[in-house]
């Protein structure tokens, strides 16, 4: 019953944070868009109220006029009634670290730890788990802080942030599992982007709105960080969701060089949402879409496609792949590698294998969990072999006999 309930807790949690992660990506992606595709003020009724930039858009049948003030209005005073987009952002980091407790640190020894990989307690993989979010976010801080005011600040920043990501998914692969690692890594960025909101992007923004109902000039300095991290998130977004979308492809964290797999699917969603958002400015200023760097993250996509791409068989397992397998076959491999966790004891996500009439049920699932995704057994916690995968394969492709 605890493990049936703890899937229940997992599914609603999944559900809570895409539903919260939609509305908070929706909310940045349309603001950068706004931001970028302002235009001077034309007229001279909007000039004199303060407007610096404006926006005429078309949708759902009506036009909206956007106006952008820098600081407020002076046509009017501030109004009391402001909209803050803040908890679209907490609401997915708690439902997401929710989710990250109730799976991987509530399960730290099958999630977080492949023996393999590096051999520890739970309780040190939780802490060392929990240290890198928390340490991510005070170095990317120093860094934005430090250097962030430098000429060409916003390049040498972007460089110091890609090298401090590549030094963390490096050391995430080789501490933890590589499924762990994968969504760890994600984690650690949404949680930067979290702070930004949380520790600068609004304490600063109330405070220009303090200042400006006091009449007083308000600290530019807010202004010019908040923008910052606004713009750091937006380029975080790509990378994040292939960070934890990727976890659930074995392919692509058990690779050989999984941290780098990592780091360039990060980088080529940064490189794809920096074309986008460079697009919307050359929209304004009359020029054409620059998207040589979506085509060059696309070029790093193909790379990974080409270096991943599975070797031949070797010629005793092509010959023995043609060979239709039994279910006597098949439930030697899953009687040494599967029931450990599927047996009437203990059904790992309801799912039992000890019998013949509970292979053949599950058959299509045993398939494209060992086979097509290779995401069991978990972490390779058994230590199946290709050949063994193989059989499974010749099993079902045999149409899943039950004899």
């Amino acid at each position: 019953m605890d493990s049936y309930l703890l899937d229940w807790l997992n599914l609603l949690l999944r559900w809570g944070h895409v539903i919260t992660a939609v509305a908070w990506i929706g909310a940045s992606f349309y603001f950068v868009m706004l931001d970028n595709s302002l235009s001077p003020p034309a007229h001279a009724d909007l000039k004199a109220k303060g407007v610096d930039g404006e926006l005429w858009a078309v949708h759902g049948g009506g036009f909206y006029h956007s106006n952008k003030y820098m600081l407020a209005p002076n046509w009017l005073p501030l109004p009391q009634n402001l909209h803050w987009s803040y908890w679209e952002s907490y609401s997915t980091w708690l439902t997401g670290f929710g989710l990250f407790t109730s799976l991987y640190l509530f399960n730290a020894g099958s999630f977080l730890i492949d023996k393999s990989v590096h051999d520890w307690s739970p309780a040190a993989a939780i802490m060392a788990a929990l240290g890198f979010l928390a340490v991510f976010w005070l170095l990317y801080d120093a860094i934005c802080r430090s250097l962030g005011r430098r000429r060409h600040g916003d390049l040498i920043v972007g460089a110091a942030v890609l090298g401090l990501l590549t030094l963390a998914a490096w050391l995430a692969c080789q501490l933890f599992a590589g499924r762990a690692a994968f969504l760890l890594v994600g984690a650690m960025l949404a949680t930067a982007m979290s702070a930004n909101v949380f520790f600068l992007i609004i304490p600063g923004q109330r405070q220009v709105v303090a200042a400006l109902r006091a009449g007083l000039p308000p600290d530019p300095v807010h202004g010019q960080r908040g923008k910052q991290r606004s713009v750091h998130n937006t380029y975080f977004t790509l990378p994040v969701l292939i960070a934890m979308l990727s976890n659930h492809y074995g392919w692509l964290y058990q690779a050989q060089h999984n941290w780098l797999v990592l780091v360039l699917l990060m980088l080529a969603g940064a490189l794809i949402r920096h074309s986008f958002v460079a697009r919307h400015r050359a929209h304004v200023q009359g020029r054409r879409a620059p998207w040589e760097a979506a085509g060059a993250g696309l070029l790093v996509l193909a790379g990974l496609v080409f270096w991943l791409a599975p070797a031949p068989p070797a010629p005793a397992l092509a010959a023995e792949a043609k060979r239709p397998a039994s279910l006597a076959e098949l439930k030697a491999v899953i009687d040494q590698r599967c029931v450990l966790c599927h047996n009437a004891e203990v059904q790992n996500k309801g799912v039992a294998l000890h019998t013949d009439e509970l292979i053949v049920r599950h058959g299509q699932a045993i398939y494209q969990q060992a086979v097509l995704l290779r995401q069991m057994p978990l972490n390779n916690a058994t230590g199946i072999t290709e050949a063994e995968r193989l059989v499974i394969r010749r099993w079902f492709d045999a149409g899943m006999p039950g004899h």
